[in-house]
């Protein structure tokens, strides 16, 4: 089994980035990404479980639905000012799956322009909305820290589990094992939201999102889908897709989707179809020259958009949705159909 997971490396001042790119080879139930390095392939042929989530990867089977069910926050502002962020990771785990989570977090101190997490830094004063995050396929949760430490410098705790079948390095890699992961984000969630947890203290618990990035994001999916979470106000799916066919369900939240266009490993057309699928208040950010990976090209589009949508949907700062058009603006390379 061979990862290739490409990291385009971090601009510097600005705080631009890339992401982790993972892709899953649907024709062998084995993953790919873009870099080096080794593991042990699961099954060679997916559980019928994990048929539609692979499927789905081309075209989904989800209807379109009208914006039936608008989400509306309680109204707030969020933090004017910029923290610096901290680092910690903790041992949690399901049964005997092992769940490693790396938690970002606003911590006390001065903010520097481009977040340089801080291992074990004290935390700031207050609770912060809770954002779950779910990797790809082949990556793991460091990948994302450009734009997840961009996510706790705006005031939010961001949470990271590492996926036992499905993360790098996972000894008994298998992509099928994708439909255990919805089960093993809301305990995560569970273990952070309880009292006396290991991050209680930081945390809301009444403003809580997950977002993801392909088999992540179809792990974000289905968390709103066939594994209703329903503690989650707010949804992002980056390079996703559906989580096994099943509709969104359950009480309004607030969804972005984002996407490029030259997508190959999960289509444009099937993140569409999704975004379209969405009863609540939706958005979707279309990379028009992107594939699969955030790029240095188009990380200020998505993190400022992804930003701002948490801004307004975990805080209810209305400022912040009006500045989500300006957000996808930066730099010319994305259009949002702004359904919010």
């Amino acid at each position: 089994m061979r990862r290739r997971t490409l990291l385009l490396g971090l601009a510097g001042a600005a705080g631009a980035g890339s992401l982790a790119a993972c892709t899953a080879d649907t024709g062998t139930g084995t993953g790919t990404g873009t870099g080096t390095g080794t593991g042990t392939a699961g099954a060679t042929s997916a559980p019928a479980s994990a048929a539609p989530i692979l499927a789905s990867t081309t075209a989904s089977s989800l209807a379109p639905r009208s914006v039936t069910m608008p989400y509306v926050p309680p109204p707030g502002r969020a933090p004017a000012s910029a923290f610096p962020v901290g680092r910690r990771t903790l041992e949690l785990s399901r049964g005997e799956r092992a769940l490693p989570t790396t938690v970002w977090y606003p911590a006390t101190g001065t903010a520097a322009g481009t977040p340089a997490p801080a291992d074990e830094a004290a935390a700031a004063t207050g609770r912060f909305p809770l954002v779950l995050f779910s990797h790809g396929l082949t990556a793991q949760p460091r990948d994302y820290e450009p734009m997840l430490a961009r996510w706790a410098q705006a005031g939010f705790v961001v949470a990271a589990p590492t996926y036992p079948r499905t993360s790098y390095g996972a000894a008994d890699l298998d992509p099928a094992d994708i439909v255990n992961q919805p089960a093993d984000a809301s305990h995560v969630i569970g273990a952070l939201l309880a009292p006396g947890g290991p991050a209680a203290a930081m945390i809301d618990p009444a403003r809580t999102a997950a977002a993801g990035h392909s088999a992540g994001g179809i792990t974000t999916a289905g968390l709103f889908s066939a594994h209703r979470d329903e503690r989650l106000k707010a949804g992002i799916v980056l390079a996703g897709t559906d989580f096994q066919g099943t509709p969104f369900t359950g009480p309004a939240a607030a969804m972005l989707f984002v996407h490029g266009r030259r997508d190959e490993t999960v289509t444009y057309r099937a993140g569409h179809t999704v975004f379209s699928a969405v009863p609540w208040s939706r958005a979707m950010l279309s990379i028009t020259e992107g594939g699969h990976v955030t790029g240095s090209a188009d990380f200020e589009a998505t993190t400022g958009t992804a930003t701002e949508f948490l801004r307004w949907a975990l805080y209810g700062d209305a400022a912040a949705k009006a500045r989500l058009p300006e957000a996808a603006a930066a730099g010319g390379v994305a259009t949002l159909d702004n359904q919010l």
